[in-house]
């Protein structure tokens, strides 16, 4: 991690309130993630986040953190702000630093308030109740729960022994092939160092890395699926006549679909080799000899989907986003590709969501808040970090789980309506097997507890562990419940017709002769009538 810039004015030695889950800093000094590391330390071993508040007291000048060494410039935006996520399962919130400001520029999703509103300055502005300083704290955690500890699931994550990356560099020029400015080392050193520190995998789980170069010039097919992805929008800027201005990009689903379409043909081209066991993720980067800027979908420099990573980069080096720090337009570097990887890797081989995206099961759609965008976060433009902070790992590993979980009660609530389909237990099910039904289902109910237990305690390897047990249960519940379907025999059961009903057939032909007979009379009985007057 880097080295944060210390608070402008000396602070006091910091007085620790310990809490079960929230522990609030009274004060601190320059070295407070050294102090908060150092409390959180003492806990270990580690089954629960912690959440430090911390609050420095009235400074005479404002301040806030940085994240990466170098001072900002009009060419290089730097973003501070005021929360840390660490490698450990802890976070710390300064109230008193700030107030920061970043997020979309003039409007969007996920623009944030400025000022004493901003979600992290609930201490800065007009003095507050105890009572609407809590709500404003609780909220603020309720924020974090959301973003940071239990992010949303992004994209159902299958268990697999053997997980393999492998990059496809498309370049235009011989010197761009093995002198790209791309540090491919860099990209597998940020996922291998946490896999040789048990933090990214799980059980006997293996993550490696392959690197595969084409020339552009031989591969036709890679010069088709840009040129089909390729289209333009406009825009007008505040020049003297307010002009507007045509501006190409790569809309990333069509480019996605066009190589779905031709997977064959990209493998053939690249010499990748057949996987017949594992998952695979294809990373392909086209990297075009032009000198315009092309991004996908307009804003990004990489897109993840479900079955592979499209990123993009051209001669240009930098562009001015929507996104704005400090008062000042972010800059992006178009060139440096490596972050961005980092990112969509999480995204598609793990289901990792974005630390700016959250699911809201109330508006049924996906909600952008930046508000923890900042810091030690391989997303979104606000940071330069591509560590993996704990909200990545846990995240990488629970989403298998959840994805593994979710399988085996779909699973098991088929055998349940198959159950009902053939009228129940007692009818589908003999004595004897009903006793190992129930058996086998209240030791595959106990497990799955098990695994909830485990997860909550961030015991991942006892979740797998307690997942693969209930396989076995689930399975026997399957063949014993196939078998009995099998010895069922169709029987025609007959019965004695029901005798006939004389009583309403009598009552009912009474009632048409009359009907008959009178319509017949007419004439007669109307005659009668009329000779009375």
């Amino acid at each position: 991690m880097y080295p944060f810039h210390p608070p402008p004015s000396p602070i006091h030695f910091p007085q620790l309130l310990n809490t079960t889950s929230l522990i609030l800093l009274l004060h601190s000094d320059s070295s407070s993630h050294q102090i908060i590391k150092q409390d959180f330390e003492k806990e270990k071993p580690i089954n629960s986040i912690h959440v430090y508040i911390i609050h420095l007291g009235s400074q005479s000048k404002p301040y806030a953190y940085s994240y990466t060494p170098g001072d900002p410039s009009p060419a290089f935006t730097k973003c501070f702000g005021s929360v840390w996520t660490g490698k450990d399962r802890y976070l710390w919130i300064d109230l008193g630093a700030g107030p920061v400001d970043y997020g979309p520029a003039l409007s969007g999703d996920g623009i944030l308030p400025k000022g004493e509103f901003h979600p992290l300055a609930a201490l800065h502005g007009r003095p507050k109740s105890q009572k609407a300083l809590l709500s404003d704290l609780a909220s603020l955690v309720w924020s974090a729960y959301q973003l940071l500890l239990v992010p949303s699931l992004r994209i159902p994550v299958p268990f697999e022994n053997s997980l393999i990356v492998e990059f496809v560099h498309m370049y235009a020029s011989e010197a761009e092939g093995g002198n790209s400015g791309l540090d491919w080392k860099s990209i597998e050193r940020t996922f291998m160092d946490e896999v040789n520190e048990n933090g990214l995998l799980l059980g006997d789980q293996s993550l490696s890395f392959r690197k595969y170069d084409v020339k552009l010039s031989e591969c036709p097919i890679c010069s088709f699926a840009i040129s089909r992805a390729t289209t333009s929008y406009t825009s007008r800027y505040l020049f003297d006549n307010y002009t507007l201005i045509v501006s190409e990009y790569l809309d990333s689903k069509r480019l996605h679909q066009t190589i779905s379409d031709s997977r064959e043909e990209f493998r053939r081209i690249a010499k990748l080799p057949e996987e017949d066991f594992g998952r695979v993720l294809p990373v392909y980067v086209f990297d075009l000899d032009v000198s315009t800027m092309l991004l996908l979908d307009r804003y990004h420099q990489s897109v993840a989907f479900k079955d592979m990573v499209i990123a993009v980069r051209t001669k240009s080096t930098q562009t001015v986003s929507d996104y704005s720090c400090n008062g000042q337009h972010v800059f992006t570097q178009i060139r440096e590709l490596e972050r961005p990887l980092v990112g969509s890797i999480l995204q598609s081989m793990w289901g990792v969501s974005p630390t700016h995206l959250v699911w809201s099961p109330r508006h049924n759609t996906t909600l952008v808040d930046y508000t923890w965008s900042v810091g030690q976060t391989p997303f979104g433009p606000f940071s330069e970090i591509s560590l993996l902070s704990f909200v990545q790992k846990d995240a990488a590993r629970r989403n298998v789980l959840l994805t593994s979980l979710n399988y085996s009660i779909t699973s098991a609530i088929d055998v349940l309506e198959s159950i009902a389909a053939h009228g129940g237990d007692r009818k589908l099910l003999k004595q004897n097997q009903q006793t190992q039904f129930r058996q086998r289902w209240n030791l595959f109910r106990y497990k799955l507890d098990k695994v909830i237990s485990a997860l909550s305690h961030f015991d991942f390897e006892m979740a797998l562990y307690y997942l693969r047990s209930s396989d076995h249960d689930l399975y026997a519940i399957h063949s014993l419940v196939y078998h009995a379907s099998q010895d069922l025999e169709a029987s025609l059961v007959c019965f004695k017709d029901p005798p006939f009903p004389w009583t309403s057939f009598s009552m009912s032909a009474g009632v048409c002769f009359a009907l008959i007979y009178a319509y017949a009379k007419r004439d007669k009985l109307f005659r009668n009538k009329m000779k009375q007057f």
